[in-house]
């Protein structure tokens, strides 16, 4: 049985938490990625539809699956993709690079239309949940303002990955750099603005 087929009695591991929906693996000092999405990137009917393509799929193979499909359909740029305004697209890196060497170490980022990758490692001390949290409570409030909206900006949960070893931090590091090329919204990762491709290609 994987950690998400039966949430509702879940026993986690250590280093593990969850509030009812995703599992987030909790460590300090480790290398993770991170995937969250502004709140309409991906309609609750996609969702179910892709539970049902997935039922076939062998258990230990269904999350790794589900979350390369999420990926190609966020970056088919569903939703208002708000990311696009390029002020709302600036506060999110600021924000970002502001408790960079503070609160982590940020290694690498991409701010796309409709959702954020990140490659970070937490600090001593800090939690993942706390400096998601941090981040799109921050943004959000900053990115309605902008809009003169109010209501949800992003998705409640986010996806996290431990990074197991250096092979896959460099495949990491290469993804979120190709991510918007792979979307067909720039040429080379260094024609994309909000990403440290710009800083470390």
């Amino acid at each position: 049985m994987t950690l998400l087929e039966n949430q509702d009695n879940l026993v986690l591991p250590e280093r593990w938490r969850s509030r009812g929906y995703l599992p987030h693996y909790e460590a300090e000092q480790q290398p993770q990625m991170i995937t969250f999405r502004l709140h309409d990137s991906l309609p609750n009917i996609a969702l179910v539809k892709l539970a049902e393509e997935l039922k076939p799929v062998a258990p230990a193979k269904r999350e790794s699956e589900r979350c390369r499909r999420i990926e190609q359909f966020l970056d088919h740029g569903i939703g208002g993709c708000s990311l696009s305004n390029e002020s709302i697209a600036q506060v999110t890196e600021q924000n970002l690079l502001y408790f960079d060497r503070k609160r982590y170490t940020l290694h690498a980022w991409v701010i796309m239309p409709n959702h954020v990758h990140i490659l970070l490692t937490p600090a001593q001390g800090e939690t993942l949940s706390r400096i998601v949290h941090s981040w799109k409570s921050f943004t959000a409030k900053r990115a309605n303002a902008i809009l003169g909206r109010q209501g949800s900006f992003w998705q409640r949960e986010y996806f996290d990955r431990k990074i197991r070893h250096e092979r896959h931090f460099n495949d990491a590091i290469v993804y979120l750099h190709n991510n918007p090329v792979k979307a067909g919204l720039c040429q080379t990762p260094t024609d994309w603005r909000f990403s440290s491709a710009r800083f470390i290609c």
